[in-house]
């Protein structure tokens, strides 16, 4: 390949994307609304472009490409103010993506890689896990949404002939995290006593060193044309497993106390958490051996490597807030 465009380039997975491709020696354009988020990747051939949605002209942020990876999106919030929360992630989720991929085709881009998640197959699974041939079952509008927009560029590749992959990925954690993991890593560090000892889940999760060097395998290897990918890190971890691995690499103790499963979700239907508690408390598991097969791909970080690494910009980023408050005081 000789340019790939990122969008998305300045959130979480974009950054280390570019950054990760620019070692490869790969040639990377970065589309964003915001130039200067991206003043400490070097390497990187800022586009800017207006945003994202059906009238969003990506023509010139398009020169020279002939690979596209689509991060950018409309994620789920917890507190959506929008009037229509499915109509705004349509907006730019599925109808944005289908106006990047008819642009990309249009100025000759080969391959296409869609960055999307594996809630398009479900919420959890029971002993079974997620797989290539589990049939989508997207339940909240963000889910929909992706899953049209998988939709949507299937139907520009089989239009155009350009090259289409679809990556679902679990929960991503890594430097730079938000959400909910962010959330965890804040709990782990205070290490109150939890009640999930008694937690018997387990859940796929995957590092965000893995997930771009999956998107690279995915624009590199021709058997990736055409095929849809769930990822992980290779191994599955329970909540209280999860719990006990970050508190070691923050080096804190993780004090968990047993409580029957049935009595948290009672507790949490209570409050209006059912959503979060399903969180802790199911499995969701995915089954990788589509991408390890076709692809010859294994994750190049472990799990307690991407852990460790997580936590210890975590609490640099911790020890900087404290003393950027000391100092202004």
């Amino acid at each position: 390949m000789t340019r790939v465009l990122v969008t998305g380039a300045t959130g979480f997975v974009g950054r280390r994307l570019c950054a990760d491709l620019v070692r490869r020696g790969v040639a990377v354009s970065a589309a964003t609304r915001n130039p200067r988020l991206l003043h400490d990747v070097h390497g990187v051939d800022l586009r800017a472009v207006a945003g994202l949605g059906a009238g969003t002209d990506w023509s010139g942020a398009l020169r020279g490409v002939d690979a596209v990876v689509h991060l950018a999106a409309r994620v789920h919030v917890m507190d959506d103010r929008a009037a229509d929360p499915l109509a705004e992630f349509r907006r730019i989720n599925a109808e944005g993506t289908r106006r990047l991929a008819e642009d990309a085709a249009a100025a000759g881009a080969r391959r296409f890689v869609l960055l999307s998640t594996i809630k398009v197959n479900g919420e959890h699974t029971g002993d079974t896990p997620f797989a290539d041939e589990t049939p989508p079952m997207p339940e909240d509008p963000y889910a929909r949404s992706k899953w049209e927009a998988e939709r949507a560029l299937a139907a520009v590749a089989a239009a155009t002939g350009m090259e289409a992959v679809v990556l679902r990925p679990p929960l991503v954690y890594g430097p730079g995290v938000k959400g909910n993991f962010l959330s965890l890593l804040k709990l782990c560090r205070k290490a109150p006593p939890l009640p999930l000892a008694s937690v018997r889940n387990a859940r796929s999760l995957i590092f965000v060193g893995n997930l771009t060097a999956a998107i690279a395998a995915c624009l590199e290897k021709p058997a990736a044309a055409g095929r849809t990918y769930l990822v992980r890190d290779g191994e599955d971890l329970s909540t209280p497993d999860l719990i006990r691995r970050l508190a070691a690499a923050l080096d804190r103790p993780a004090r968990l106390f047993p409580c029957p499963p049935a009595v948290l979700r009672a507790a949490a239907a209570l409050a209006g958490r059912s959503a979060a508690a399903a969180r802790l408390l199911d499995s969701l598991r995915v089954d990788d051996g589509k991408i390890r097969r076709e692809l010859n791909w294994t994750p190049p970080h472990g799990v307690d490597q991407g852990l460790t690494e997580t936590a210890a910009w975590f609490l640099s980023r911790a020890r900087f807030r404290t003393g950027t408050e000391e100092r202004h005081r």
